[in-house]
């Protein structure tokens, strides 16, 4: 049995992951703001910490308490995201380095924050999650895009690093998922738009991203890549 840890537990990608490792796995996942259903999720194997990815203090204290707690993390799954759809033109500075401290330097954080205790045992795995924006890139969604075209970077150079201390580091770029941000942010006439786009003619699944992860999370002879989960989309 592993120890998983889950950035953004809560969101519709996230609670997928939960459920997935909680199948194996004791599960630990972090929430920001959406304890209600933190609590949910929580149970039996699944145990939720309160992190914002976004503050360096908030990351290592819950780093701290789950090593405190388990010992040890063999899976880190880096999750937690916030989207952004808005004409370059009208982002502000502020929402600009909103989306980079939480879509890429939060990655970096956790990741800094989990290593150490992999490097030590000389053993571990991280995936991070991207987007299908991050290798292709969309309109109006410049600062997300670049932002997950970070992760993509983080994840090339830190697994040839990393690799030697047997940590594997690779990234899911998930295409268009069923979630509630999806909903929230497009119109259904959008959303049947990038159907048509996928060549697979719907959405993507929560489910589907899961497994994808664990797929990468346990294979010890893949890293450094980008696995597109996007029905084709590209």
């Amino acid at each position: 049995m592993s120890v998983v840890l889950i950035t953004g537990g809560t969101g519709a990608i996230g609670a997928a992951l939960v459920r997935e490792f909680a199948k194996t796995d004791d599960v630990i996942f972090t929430y920001n703001q959406n304890k209600e259903r933190a609590r949910e999720l929580a149970g039996g194997n699944c145990f939720c910490v309160p992190m914002d990815v976004s503050h360096t203090g908030s990351v290592e204290e819950a780093v701290q308490n789950v090593l405190r707690e388990f010992s040890h993390i063999d899976i880190l799954v880096n999750n937690a995201g916030i989207s952004l759809i808005k004409p370059f033109t009208d982002i502000t500075e502020e929402e600009w380095e909103r989306q980079l401290s939480v879509n890429l330097s939060g990655v970096f954080r956790v990741t800094k924050a989990v290593v150490p205790s992999m490097i030590s045992r000389k053993s571990g795995a991280i995936v991070n999650i991207s987007s299908v924006w991050g290798v292709h890139g969309a309109s109006c969604e410049v600062a997300y895009s670049a932002a997950k075209a970070g992760v993509i970077g983080f994840t090339k150079a830190l697994s040839k690093e990393l690799g030697p201390s047997g940590i594997t580091v690779n990234t899911i770029a998930p295409g268009v998922i069923e979630s509630p941000m999806n909903s929230a942010h497009l119109t259904a006439d959008e959303l049947n738009e990038l159907c048509g786009e996928t060549p697979l003619g719907r959405m993507g699944k929560p489910f589907e991203i899961a497994q994808a992860v664990r797929a990468l999370a346990e294979n010890r002879f893949i890293t450094g890549q980008v696995l597109g989960v996007d029905g084709g989309f590209y």
